[in-house]
């Protein structure tokens, strides 16, 4: 049997969060050298509500709106500046810019509310198997690999992966067939958490861009490994309804209700285990078909 290398993801998460002060509303974030050729998009984002929720005392976030400009380059740091926007009575509002080589590379607007007594409904949660049923996707991977010998799932392996997913329905990137319909995976931090609920809320930020874009790709028998293909998150949108822990099982549901010009719109609604919906996110993404990889 091969050996293959999976990344010691003990207190990764906590790390990526952890961002150096610079100053009264400057910080700095690293990322990992795991191979990527660009940083992921979670990590900026939640990256991003971290130097914000820095700012902000006595709230919690409810909702946060954020635009991928440009790739980011793992391998030097991003700096983040907040700007104060407003502090109002009942919601604070915050304005946030990462910045790499003097270029923007992501700019995110996240708002903060107190806590208020109202009226509450929810949609129901989908049946699904529960996640200790489920293997793990390093499992699956650790098994194609030994399968095939794919370098492909090889470098797969050797990605930083301080979450835990389980799919329900595991999509073949290697042999990719259309599939319309929900996409239903579990996931938690490997870690577990302290208490701070913006310290969850960053957590799920970060987990929520795991695999909402591959939801329109789906659609369409597509594979990021197919060469023909180049595909990125434009944006990305969350909305936190519930409170929740980001370390305890949480079911992600994402689908894609359209496609068109060379662009996917997904949305996503994230539960707990006893079926209550904490969380939403939407996404369009760049997915274009061509015969070279020279992005947008």
């Amino acid at each position: 049997m091969s050996k293959t290398v999976m990344t010691d993801s003990a207190h990764v998460l906590l790390d990526r969060l952890n961002l150096e002060t610079l100053d009264r509303d400057l910080f700095r974030g690293f990322s990992p050298e795991d191979g990527r050729a660009r940083v992921f998009g979670g990590q900026v984002a939640a990256q991003a509500l971290i130097a914000a929720c820095r700012t902000v005392e006595g709230r919690i976030a409810h909702s946060l709106h954020a635009y991928f400009l440009r790739p980011g380059d793992p391998s030097i740091p991003i700096i983040y500046e907040v700007d104060r926007i407003r502090d109002g009575k009942s919601f604070t509002t915050r304005r946030v810019v990462a910045i790499q080589r003097g270029e923007a590379i992501f700019n995110m607007s996240a708002s903060y509310h107190v806590d208020e007594p109202g009226p509450s409904h929810q949609i129901p949660m989908p049946e699904v198997p529960r996640p200790e049923s489920l293997p793990s996707n390093e499992e699956r991977l650790r098994a194609s690999y030994e399968k095939t010998g794919s370098q492909v799932f090889e470098m797969l392996q050797h990605l930083e992966r301080p979450v835990d997913v389980r799919d329900s329905d595991p999509y073949d990137f290697l042999d990719p067939k259309p599939r319309s319909g929900p996409h239903m995976a579990w996931f938690k931090t490997r870690e577990r958490l302290p208490d701070d609920p913006l310290l969850h809320q960053c957590a799920l930020a970060y987990a929520s861009d795991l695999s909402l874009l591959d939801t329109s790709l789906f659609q369409h028998g597509l594979s990021y490994f197919k060469p023909n293909l180049f595909a990125a998150s434009l944006d990305h949108t969350m909305w936190f309804h519930r409170p929740f822990r980001a370390d305890e099982w949480l079911l992600y549901v994402t689908q894609s209700p359209t496609t068109g010009g060379s662009r996917g719109f997904n949305q996503g609604s994230i539960f707990t285990l006893d079926g209550t919906l904490v969380a939403s996110a939407a996404q369009e993404c760049l997915m274009r078909v061509v015969s070279d990889r020279s992005g947008r």
